[in-house]
């Protein structure tokens, strides 16, 4: 088993951050995403999709989407449970990274591959040519600060995004913030509630995944 990585990217990460607070080791090989390594013919003949990350199992069955290779493990390896215990606990951690992933990750992706000459004809993910389109790095700032002060007025009264322990949520909010700061968008000192939850979350020795 193998999962085709990069250092740096949010929703590599995320599995790199689930897999440590599951006490799970498996082999990691690096692609470069920003070098283009991942549109490379070796890399598109395990995913031709080009995207990051994906995990190739023993048998040779490829799993490319970030939450469906959380699941995987999640079946694979159910405690702690990460999603959820519950009809209504997995409906809302799904609920919730959907929205994180919507609200979050893409904005800040927009901001990376609109803004970044690096990404220049490279504005989507995966192998297609797209012209970069500026005004999507500024309304994907616009987004983040929306959803910032949203998720902030989630956390004044809960330590962890959905309840009282630790999610699959909380995971892909860190990455979420984590990547939207690398970006150029930081979370403001007002927001005390997210910012403390931030602070705690990271201290986790799984955030160093």
């Amino acid at each position: 088993m193998k999962l085709f990585d990069m250092t740096g990217a949010p929703n590599p990460r995320r599995v790199r951050v689930f897999l440590a607070e599951k006490g799970i080791e498996i082999e990691k090989v690096q692609i470069d995403i920003m070098g283009g390594e991942n549109r490379q013919k070796d890399y598109l003949a395990i995913n031709p999709r080009g995207l990051l990350p994906t995990l190739l199992l023993d048998d040779g069955s490829i799993i490319d989407e970030t939450s469906a290779i959380c699941r995987y493990f999640e079946e694979t390896h159910p405690e702690p449970a990460l999603y959820g215990d519950t009809a209504k606990s997995k409906a809302i951690i799904e609920s919730w990274i959907r929205q994180i992933e919507g609200d979050a990750i893409t904005p800040a992706a927009d901001i990376l591959r609109n803004g970044n000459p690096a990404f220049e004809n490279r504005s989507i993910a995966g192998t297609s040519d797209t012209p970069q389109v500026p005004a999507l790095a500024e309304r994907g700032v616009a987004r983040l600060q929306g959803f910032y002060v949203r998720l902030d007025n989630k956390l004044s009264d809960s330590e962890f995004v959905t309840g009282d322990s630790l999610t699959a949520v909380d995971i892909t909010a860190i990455c979420a913030i984590d990547f939207a700061e690398y970006v150029g968008v930081a979370v403001p000192d007002s927001l005390t509630s997210l910012k403390r939850w931030h602070n705690r979350i990271s201290l986790r020795p799984s955030a160093q995944a």
